[in-house]
């Protein structure tokens, strides 16, 4: 289909502001050649769409059209509040390929997603960085498509509405739940949805992985928590190891090992009791029996003095 850009403004300025939202640097000069326009008329199409912006966003340098005077052109900037900056956008792509949350379908889907907000040279740089990552990626075993499902999960939990799951456990035999979701949390791979047996047969909350869940139907029962028992997602966290859930238990131990800040940032809980020539007792409080798999991964560093 042919588009008359001289003779229709409206296609012309919608083709220009497309490009400033790329992150192109744009000439008045070869915006005028290319559109068959004269210069003066550009200059009056980045006025309009500067108007535009003004219009649409409240304060100065949340969205505007600049010149670079180096550079000789124009460029759209936009105010970091709204847009991440190279350096988040490489963040964020490390953290997703090093998490293998995803299959590589929907990883390959969010890291385009994140890299259409960088310029085209700058998205150049990430995409060389990552390339070797992100073609050496090995998605999780399970294959499952995720971001779908964990939104309509997410649904259930804000409308506090029970659910019935079919869950699929690790021995591969099917299960039906009635739960109550309270959180969605991330560890270790995988996903997991957060919830109390309907019918309060546990005192604490049950984890399941969402990739396991094959089947959810909302029941339309709704429930409430009282709010000093409302599940809290900081502070379980805090308390758990490798998703492991269970009562709740205090654990003491020694660590001889190299580095008690690495004890520290595994168990946001722990508290150091004493040192002594360099073996330090340490206080955690936890949930399950998680801890027990990490204590025993850290073999003569670490002897138990009391769990309870």
């Amino acid at each position: 289909m042919y588009i008359d850009y001289k003779g229709n403004k409206g296609f012309r300025l919608l083709s220009i502001y497309e490009r400033f939202n790329k992150g192109e640097l744009l000439t008045k000069e070869n915006l005028a050649h290319e559109f068959c326009v004269t210069v003066k008329t550009i200059q009056r199409d980045i006025d309009d769409l500067r108007a535009y912006l003004s219009e649409m966003h409240f304060f100065e340098g949340e969205a505007t059209i600049k010149y670079d005077r180096s550079k000789g052109g124009y460029y759209l900037m936009r105010f970091e509040r709204k847009w991440f900056t190279n350096g988040e956008v490489l963040s964020i792509c490390k953290v997703l390929l090093e998490s293998r949350a995803f299959n590589k379908s929907e990883l390959d889907t969010l890291i385009s997603k994140l890299l259409s907000q960088v310029t085209p040279n700058d998205r150049k740089h990430i995409e060389d960085i990552i390339l070797n990552e992100k073609f050496c990626y090995v998605p999780p075993m399970h294959g499952t498509a995720l971001i779908a499902l964990i939104w309509e999960l997410s649904q259930y939990i804000t409308s506090k509405e029970v659910i019935s799951i079919t869950y699929k456990r690790k021995d591969g035999i099917q299960t039906e739940r009635l739960i109550k979701p309270v959180s969605i949390m991330f560890s270790e791979y995988y996903f997991y949805l957060v919830a109390y047996m309907a019918d309060g047969s546990k005192d604490y909350p049950t984890i399941f992985r969402i990739d396991r869940i094959e089947r959810h139907k909302g029941t339309n029962e709704h429930f409430d928590v009282p709010y000093k028992e409302k599940f809290n997602e900081g502070e379980f966290r805090k308390r758990v190891q490798f998703m492991f859930s269970g009562e709740l238990r205090t654990v003491v131990f020694e660590y001889k090992g190299e580095s008690i800040e690495a004890v520290l940032d595994r168990l946001p809980t722990a508290r150091v009791l004493n040192e002594t020539n360099g073996i330090f007792t340490v206080s955690a409080e936890v949930y399950g029996t998680g801890i027990d798999m990490w204590l025993r991964s850290q073999g003569e560093n670490v002897k138990i003095i009391r769990s309870n």
